[in-house]
């Protein structure tokens, strides 16, 4: 398998990392979809990342529906997600919260870093959406006592939220700070000291606007 794209993109990274604790290999190609978009459309026409080109040569787009194959693969007893039920619904609104904060926290930064004049009310409104997430998943993991958000063991929820809190630190370190959210740092930190996130990191480079 391929996977395509850079690892400080919180998408990308979380099926990198899925990757490595399904113990599945893959060659990685990291291509930016600004600097490289050339290189990206011919597996990806949106251009976007994270692309997964299989052995077959069929491309899976949108980390959501990679990590669905990734399942497959890994199979009901050791997938990173309760098949059914209440559980999954659970775990998926935690995935979905942390995507969309993690989708307000790119449109930030490529409003601060490739619009001269920034849209004050798109700024304000990003802003807020980040502020709500981040409010509520602190709010819901500081209730839990187990390791991880759903028990002993890490999930596709854990992985994701840690992804996407590193990008938000270091993109919005205004909006993300330690004292208004302690729960979320202290999962971050759990998450990030595990070999696969040490492994599988990058230093945020946002585009240029030049």
């Amino acid at each position: 398998m391929l996977l395509i794209g850079q690892y400080d993109s919180p998408f990308v990274r979380r099926v990198a990392i899925a990757l490595r604790l399904y113990g599945l290999s893959f060659e990685h190609r990291p291509w930016s979809t600004f600097g490289d978009a050339d290189k990206i459309a011919p597996y990806n026409p949106l251009r976007r990342v994270p692309t997964l080109v299989l052995d077959d040569g069929e491309t899976l787009i949108e980390s959501t529906a990679i990590l669905d194959y990734l399942d497959e693969l890994a199979g009901p007893e050791q997938a990173m997600i309760a098949g059914s039920g209440p559980e999954r619904r659970r775990a998926l609104k935690i995935c979905a919260l942390a995507t969309g904060l993690g989708d307000k926290g790119v449109s930030l930064l490529y409003e601060r870093v490739l619009r001269k004049d920034q849209s004050k009310i798109w700024v304000e409104r990003c802003e807020a959406q980040i502020g709500g997430v981040l409010d509520v998943l602190e709010k819901q993991r500081a209730a839990i006592t187990s390791p991880y958000w759903f028990g002993d063991r890490i999930g596709h929820a854990d992985i994701a939220v840690a992804c996407v809190l590193r990008f938000t630190g270091e993109a919005h370190p205004q909006l993300f700070n330690a004292a208004r959210y302690p729960a979320l740092k202290t999962h971050a930190a759990r998450c990030d000291a595990l070999p696969p996130f040490q492994e599988i990191v990058q230093p945020l480079r946002p585009p240029s606007g030049d």
